[in-house]
């Protein structure tokens, strides 16, 4: 299992865009292999990301994830391939759905189908991130052409994906899913037998299973539980987690949180291992006492 962190879980690093690229920098400096940035309210994700990989050398730099409607598939694409000319190949492009409190009630676009939607965006961006040309005519989108950007070769393709449709779209267009909010037993018993029978009916490798989730070394599990349920109270309310928190059999978020100390943590990162989780992505949890520049050092000591 690869160990990757993500850029921004915690404003004790900073969240301006010179304080992502320094600590995707810290990141590579300390061996991890790879930074995932969300896309949310704050400095774009991609472009963020294309300067941080023009500052580094090795580490993977991906999306965690960025929404699919606001941007066509081809202004999709041609962000990517840039961000991957400018990191000499090392950018992954995570994407997904986000929710209908963004989509409809914030900003005004119809949500209906998505996994309509997402079959027919991935019919369009999934040719163009391996520099094929795309021709495909839906209901939501139409396009009949190529781009190139000189230096950018295919770029990895990971949707977010929780529940079945989706999954499935996961598995057989595109490389692998990324999820946030989901425990170790959905992971083992619900998302990596499903996107891996796609993707192995579909004739492809192993999909890539990206396990984002707050992590934090402490002695205080109790403390740091009342932290987590109050900093990502919404993510227990956002109906896609929710059905994830559900099935693990979890209240809130605060109850699929990686917490404990340093053995505890060990064998909870072996468990999703074992649960076929090919990459972690850590969100460091401020608590107040400096946990976070623990935990990320202890990660990067696990690091093999």
């Amino acid at each position: 299992m690869k160990f990757g962190i993500m850029a921004g879980a915690t404003s004790a690093f900073g969240t301006g865009v010179s304080d992502l690229v320094d600590f995707t920098k810290q990141a590579e400096a300390m061996g991890f292999d790879s930074v995932w940035m969300a896309n949310i309210f704050g400095p774009d994700a991609i472009n963020t990301l294309s300067i941080a990989g023009w500052e580094t050398e090795r580490i993977e730099l991906g999306t965690a994830v960025v929404p699919t409607y606001p941007r066509h598939p081809t202004a999709m694409a041609q962000q990517a391939l840039t961000a991957a000319a400018a990191s000499n190949n090392r950018f992954s492009l995570g994407i997904g759905l986000s929710h209908k409190l963004v989509i409809e009630d914030m900003l005004g676009m119809s949500y209906d189908k998505p996994a309509r939607h997402m079959h027919e965006y991935l019919s369009i961006l999934a040719p163009l991130l391996k520099c094929e040309s795309a021709s495909f005519a839906g209901e939501q989108y139409t396009a009949h052409v190529g781009i190139r950007v000189d230096g950018a070769n295919h770029v990895p393709l990971i949707v977010a994906a929780l529940g079945p449709a989706m999954l499935k779209l996961a598995g057989t267009m595109a490389d692998g899913t990324t999820t946030w909010m989901t425990g170790i037993k959905t992971i083992a018993e619900h998302i990596a037998p499903s996107i891996n029978a796609a993707a192995q009916q579909a004739g492809k490798p192993q999909a890539r299973v990206i396990c984002g989730l707050p992590i934090a070394i402490t002695n205080d599990i109790e403390g740091a539980k009342a932290t987590i349920s109050d900093q990502l109270k919404m993510y227990g309310e956002l109906p896609s987690y929710r059905a994830m928190l559900d099935r693990e059999g979890a209240a809130g978020p605060a109850d699929v949180a990686i917490l404990g100390d340093e053995a505890s943590i060990r064998r909870q990162l072996r468990s999703l291992k074992d649960a076929g989780v090919t990459d972690f992505n850590a969100a460091l949890v401020d608590l107040g006492n400096q946990e976070h520049t623990r935990t990320m050092e202890f990660l990067a000591g696990e690091i093999s």
